[in-house]
């Protein structure tokens, strides 16, 4: 069976960004229980993986009351990008 590559390229897209979604989602879950040692391991190797995409966002949305919003619009923007992905995998 032949592929295009075109269409593995497409595929390939598509699961990264499933892949920074799920890395995304534990990393923003994890920031709830930074006093958990166990948690600060874990976003300690996730920050320099989600940081600098949830870092666009921030300077757009700044906090509001304390509460960091970013991340709504950034899961939006990268569903949208796979939305838009998938139909040509």
């Amino acid at each position: 069976m032949d592929v295009p590559i075109s269409n593995l390229i497409v595929q390939t897209l598509v699961n990264f960004l499933n892949i920074y979604l799920i890395l995304l989602t534990v990393r923003i879950l994890l920031s709830w229980f930074q006093t958990a040692e166990w948690a600060a391991q874990v976003i300690a190797f996730l920050s320099p993986i989600t940081d600098p995409y949830l870092n666009i966002f921030r300077s757009i949305i700044p906090p509001l009351g304390g509460i960091d919003i970013s991340p709504i619009l950034a899961f939006l923007v990268l569903q949208l990008l796979q939305g838009l992905l998938a139909p040509l995998a």
